[in-house]
């Protein structure tokens, strides 16, 4: 099935040093850029992450120092991928919980704002998790009626993403084959942030989602506990949900 589109979609995944999303960095980016005449674009970059991969992370994806040791720094690329990413929406597997907030954050270290608020975000995950309860390797077993070879490569498994989201519009009557539609269905809760530390209430106001005042307006917050935001500032937090929150914080001053 082709896919309906108005913009253009990137299918994308990263290799990275591990699963955190403050400390870790990509060491290897894969895109397919889907554009709505339905023609298909394939980018695929090795990232020197600037620090050691962790033996247990090399060991997943097969990606060791030496892979990467001459291979361009993120911010070196990053504009580059800014502007392959410009205009589009976005897909991939689990990628709103890791892949997408974990990109912000690269963006961000190299000065580039990674702007989410024109965007949709498409998690064939969530859609497969709704659908059937499975992971990547079994989604393209279930779908596309073929094994996955080569699991955990960064081309392998945004290849199989892409063919899966496709299989999945073929299979379900119920999904309408358009992006606000899989955006909203393939989303797990209304984010402010990337990371889902700020979300929005049924009043479209921006609550915590974490800690001690999980449920609370962030603006409440700030007038009450003065202190909590500087916290925040000095803690380990993404640099996205700083940024929101700095910006809610300015707001809120501007009244």
């Amino acid at each position: 099935m082709k896919l309906n589109l108005k913009n253009p979609l990137i299918f994308f995944d990263l290799e990275t040093t591990g699963i955190n999303i403050v400390s870790d960095r990509i060491v290897e980016i894969s895109m397919i850029k889907v554009n709505p005449n339905g023609s298909e674009e394939e980018q695929t970059y090795r990232i020197n992450p600037e620090m050691p991969i962790p033996k247990q992370a090399s060991e997943i994806h097969g990606i060791y120092d030496d892979d990467v040791k001459d291979k361009p720094t993120f911010k070196q690329i990053a504009k580059q991928l800014a502007k392959f990413f410009e205009g589009c929406d976005i897909a991939g597997y689990n990628s709103n919980r890791f892949d997408v907030p974990l990109l912000a954050e690269e963006f961000l270290r190299a000065d580039i704002d990674f702007d989410m608020k024109n965007r949709k975000f498409i998690d064939v995950q969530t859609i497969f998790h709704k659908m059937e309860q499975r992971t990547l390797v079994a989604a393209y077993k279930f779908y596309c009626n073929e094994d996955l070879t080569n699991a955990h490569s960064a081309s392998a498994d945004t290849l199989a993403t892409y063919k899966v989201l496709k299989a999945q519009l073929d299979r379900y009557d119920n999904l309408e084959n358009n992006v606000d539609f899989l955006y909203k269905f393939s989303s797990q809760n209304k984010n402010v942030d990337f990371a889902g530390r700020i979300i929005y209430n049924d009043k479209g106001e921006e609550i915590f989602n974490f800690g001690k005042y999980k449920g609370q307006k962030v603006e409440d917050i700030f007038e009450k506990d003065k202190g909590y935001y500087s916290w925040i500032l000095n803690s380990d937090f993404p640099l996205y949900t700083k940024k929101i929150l700095t910006n809610i914080k300015l707001r809120s001053l501007n009244k």
